[in-house]
């Protein structure tokens, strides 16, 4: 079994920065790809970031040179580095890792931004 881990969120203002952990746990063979999504009240969930297992990163356009993904493969751990915060970036914000060949998610963590 695996577990995910999620932390890191808050209440921020406008303009702000806020960093994500998403740490797994339990019996793990592979990492493949690990992401972020997220999911404002009333909208679907949405691709933030995705870095594979090489370090291949991908962006949304809307966070593109505001956020940055990045991993640590001795820790089992993805991280999401959040600034120039805006209010429409809040949402609650989910990590995906692709361990074992299955698709795992973690429990949300809540990111709202607001003065």
């Amino acid at each position: 079994q695996v577990q995910l881990v999620e932390s890191g969120g808050g209440l921020v203002q406008p303009g702000g920065s806020l960093r994500l952990s998403c740490a797994a746990s339990g019996i793990i063979f592979s990492i493949n790809a690990m992401g972020w999504y997220r999911q404002a009240p009333g909208k679907e969930r949405e691709l933030v970031a995705t870095i594979t297992s090489r370090g291949s990163r991908n962006y949304a356009d809307s966070v593109k040179g505001r956020f940055t993904i990045s991993r640590d493969n001795a820790k089992n751990t993805v991280y999401l580095q959040m600034n120039s915060l805006k209010p429409e970036d809040t949402a609650v914000y989910y990590c995906k890792l692709v361990v074992n060949e299955y698709n795992y998610w973690g429990q949300g963590t809540q990111v709202t931004v607001s003065s």
